[in-house]
């Protein structure tokens, strides 16, 4: 792989990470709702999730999602209802008065994490995708498994780097919305944006 294929799949990856996705809508949902404080949860939860769906992918299940229409759609349609599950809790979270709190009081570090690892590693999309994309980077005349080390290292890497500005952005929002209702408005235009991505996902086709 030349360094001209790798600043190729740079500037691809990092298209793909600045379009607003039911995953980037979740964490800039979750980070207005909970503070700065709740960045590294769900960051972490993105990484792993999609570090889990390119080892997937890498695995095969990208290739069985692309022939199996029944496997590709249950997914898909956990993913939808995981989505709408959390934008309906996000509007009914009654949010506390402003205190200067980074996390709110019963939403756990953890309950982030895996919220943001479900939504990320259980697009079967995005695992179709990797399976698909990866490999047209891939030099067939150099060893495989070094140019796959460095093009998942890279993707990670860049999705972190947006992923965390788009949740630090979110999160210094939060901190400007010190009234109850302004923090009752915040917490229904979060809910209502994460049952969006959900619906947006159910209308969304195999290609």
């Amino acid at each position: 792989m030349t360094f001209e294929i790798w600043l190729a799949f740079v500037a691809v990856v990092f298209v793909f990470a600045i379009v607003p996705g039911p995953t980037v809508i979740m964490v800039v949902s979750q980070a207005v709702s909970h503070g700065k404080g709740s960045v590294i949860p769900l960051v972490a939860g993105v990484l792993l999730g999609d570090f889990t769906a390119m080892t997937l992918s890498l695995l095969g299940l990208g290739a069985v999602l692309a022939t199996s229409a029944t496997l590709f759609l249950m997914l898909k349609w956990f993913g939808v209802a995981y989505l709408i599950y959390l934008g309906i809790n996000a509007w009914y979270t009654k949010p506390e008065e402003y205190s200067g709190a980074s996390v709110a009081q019963g939403t756990s570090k953890f309950s982030m994490f895996k919220s943001s690892f479900l939504v990320t590693a259980l697009n079967p999309k995005d695992i179709v995708f990797f399976v698909a994309f990866l490999p047209q980077f891939i030099d067939p005349a150099s060893a495989a498994l070094p140019q796959l080390f460095i093009l998942m290292l890279t993707f990670l890497s860049i999705i972190a780097v947006t992923v965390t500005s788009f949740a630090l952005f979110a999160g210094s929002i939060r901190h400007k919305m010190q009234s109850y209702q302004a923090r009752r408005r915040l917490n229904k235009a979060s809910g209502s944006a994460l049952v969006g991505a959900g619906l947006l996902v159910s209308m969304m086709h195999r290609q």
